[in-house]
């Protein structure tokens, strides 16, 4: 079967590349229905990225996050029009001791192989998570990233100590609402206060406990335990409030993405005895607890649908430019791109 294949060829330019994928092999085929432009997808686009990497990588599919529905599945574990969400981690194998997102020898889509920015999705069955029934599509869109914060919290669970009166949460972008969002529901019982730079983007919080902006923060704040989700320039300072603000033997999960060296206080990060961990990607463990937690509590569903930013109707390579040119000029929020054939 001839497959369509939509790949960036440089910044802003995408083209059109056509491949047979086999129908009748091992892997399931999916067509993609809901696709959510991530960050990392925007500096491929935009031409952010090292120059080298950009010629190595580049002709490539975009897009990490996204869900279709299922043409064919030789397994019989989906039947043809079930939702599913696809899981852009591509292990080649095991380790006993390191995950599959963390394995040097996995692809993952839109960075070391294509992304969903194609027709059809040819797929492992054992890479998609069924969708719950009546779900909104647009925000299952986007469950790669919300998995990612789940695998953080689930990291945090095992590594922190267990006085978790408050937990803190630096960041205000879509990374610090779903982190903090999904750490006030795995410790109901703890609270969670964000700090950010936009007191319009944290009235948003409004499942948080507090929210501060980090020009004004008390002096006599303590937090147990923190998630740092800012990357960027902003590392540098939301890390050393950080460090400034947990209690001695803190655990502080690192979350952000930065594209230079970040430098850290490590004086004060042996003083304090404070223990740090970074998280990145997920896996398919992840994917199924986000879907359980999706189920287990639906008002999370509800609190997600308020950082969509845009929903586009996508048929044309014209259309795919709009979306991504309509994400460059968002404050806040996720650009959905319904795929309609």
């Amino acid at each position: 079967m001839i497959n369509t294949v939509y790949r960036l060829a440089a910044a802003r330019q995408f083209e059109i590349a056509f491949e047979d994928i086999e129908l009748f092999g091992e892997n399931a085929i999916v067509r993609p229905t809901h696709l959510s432009i991530c960050n990392a997808d925007m500096r491929y686009y935009l031409g952010t990225r090292d120059a080298k990497i950009m010629a190595e990588k580049l002709p490539m599919a975009l897009i990490h996050e996204g869900i279709g529905e299922v043409v064919f599945d030789p397994s019989g574990k989906y039947s043809a029009g079930e939702k599913v969400v696809m899981i852009p981690n591509m292990a080649v194998e095991e380790n006993d001791f390191i995950a599959e997102n963390y394995l040097r020898s996995s692809k993952f889509c839109g960075s070391s192989m294509d992304g969903f920015l194609q027709e059809y999705v040819s797929i492992a069955p054992e890479r998609l998570v069924r969708l719950p029934k009546g779900m909104n599509m647009n925000v299952a869109a986007f469950t790669e990233i919300v998995s990612v914060s789940v695998h953080a919290i689930s990291r945090f669970d095992k590594i922190a100590h267990s006085c978790r009166r408050r937990i803190g949460v630096w960041g205000d972008g879509n990374l610090g609402y779903i982190t903090s969002l999904f750490v006030k529901k795995f410790f109901p019982e703890t609270e969670v206060y964000v700090f950010g730079t936009s007191f319009e983007k944290l009235s948003d919080f409004t499942f948080a406990d507090k929210t501060f902006l980090v020009n004004d923060i008390p002096e006599d704040m303590w937090v147990d335990h923190a998630f740092e989700c800012v990357g960027g320039n902003g590392s540098p300072i939301a890390i050393e409030q950080i460090i400034a603000t947990v209690l001695p033997e803190a655990t502080v999960s690192i979350l952000g993405v930065s594209e230079y060296p970040v430098p850290v206080n490590t004086r004060m990060i042996l003083e304090k005895g404070l223990r740090f961990f970074g998280s990145s990607r997920s896996g398919v463990k992840d994917f199924e607890k986000t879907v359980e937690m999706y189920e287990k509590y639906p008002e999370i569903i509800d609190y997600l649908g308020n950082i969509i930013s845009s929903v586009n109707t996508v048929r044309t390579v014209a259309d795919i430019k709009d979306a991504f040119e309509k994400d460059t000029r968002k404050a806040f929020g996720k650009t959905i791109m319904v795929w309609e054939e």
